[in-house]
């Protein structure tokens, strides 16, 4: 009898590092983009979109699942997101979600027009017209595979906020890379660093107050990775999360530029 090669044994739940995983995929990047601007969006563009927006929705992963932890909960729920976005204001993205989500209802706090009148909470479109909100189903089965790639799960109400997150922040994304193409880059000088009264403030800060960001290269047709980079920084505060997507953009699309 043959003897049979033996089996490995099976190891525990790894957590996959976030550049090893790719939950939004280019596609679906330039499916928002088109809902934006008619502008063409290069592939190094998609790529580094997918990989900003990637970083911020693990960042604010993370963040829940130090909250759970807390409480000694595997499973996250939307009290674990609140708690996130409370405890750390880089993670205080695609601010239109928190109007239509139940889980921030009363949050925001009550909002008044010009003339002292309450303005309702807006309610879900039923147009056919695209938006980030409606099209945030989209995003689920890249959210999940986010979600198992850190090791985590969540109840269906918190994949539905991270499905509204990642779509409003891409939207909003789309939009700020369109206007910085068509003004021919960012018009205004340095940038904001967050960062604690008790805590110095890094170096590099005094001499990026002082520096004016360049003009951009390129046609006025075309999006590409250095507008994402640009839509990114404002998109982000000036905080170690948006330090973090800007570097991790570049790989991503140093990585597929490589393969």
């Amino acid at each position: 009898m043959t003897a049979q090669p033996a089996r490995p044994e099976r190891s525990g739940p790894k957590t996959t590092s976030v550049m090893d995983v790719s939950p939004f995929k280019p596609s679906l990047v330039k499916a928002v983009f088109r809902d934006e601007t008619p502008m063409h969006v290069s592939r190094s563009a998609a790529w580094a979109a997918a990989s900003v927006t990637r970083t911020v929705l693990t960042e604010i992963i993370n963040g829940a699942r130090r909250a759970a932890a807390e409480e000694a909960r595997k499973k996250l729920i939307p009290g674990d997101l609140i708690a996130a976005i409370s405890r750390n204001v880089e993670l205080e993205v695609a601010d239109a979600w928190y109007h239509h989500s139940p889980t921030f209802h009363g949050l925001t706090g009550v909002v008044y027009d010009a003339e002292g009148v309450i303005v309702p909470s807006p309610k879900r479109s039923r147009s056919r017209k695209p938006s980030a909100v409606v099209g945030a189903h989209r995003f689920e089965a890249g959210v999940r595979k986010l979600l198992r790639s850190q090791g985590t799960a969540a109840v269906p109400a918190l994949v539905r906020d991270l499905d509204g997150i990642a779509s409003v922040f891409l939207t909003d994304l789309a939009r700020d890379a369109a206007m910085v193409v068509r003004e021919g880059g960012i018009q205004r000088f340095g940038t904001v660093t967050l960062v604690m009264s008790s805590e110095p403030v890094p170096p590099s800060f005094l001499k990026d107050s002082l520096r004016v960001q360049p003009a951009r290269r390129g046609d006025g047709r075309t999006i590409g990775r250095d507008d994402i980079l640009a839509a990114t920084t404002i998109q982000l505060f000036g905080g170690n999360l948006r330090q973090r997507a800007l570097t991790e953009a570049r790989e991503a699309t140093q990585n597929a530029s490589a393969s």
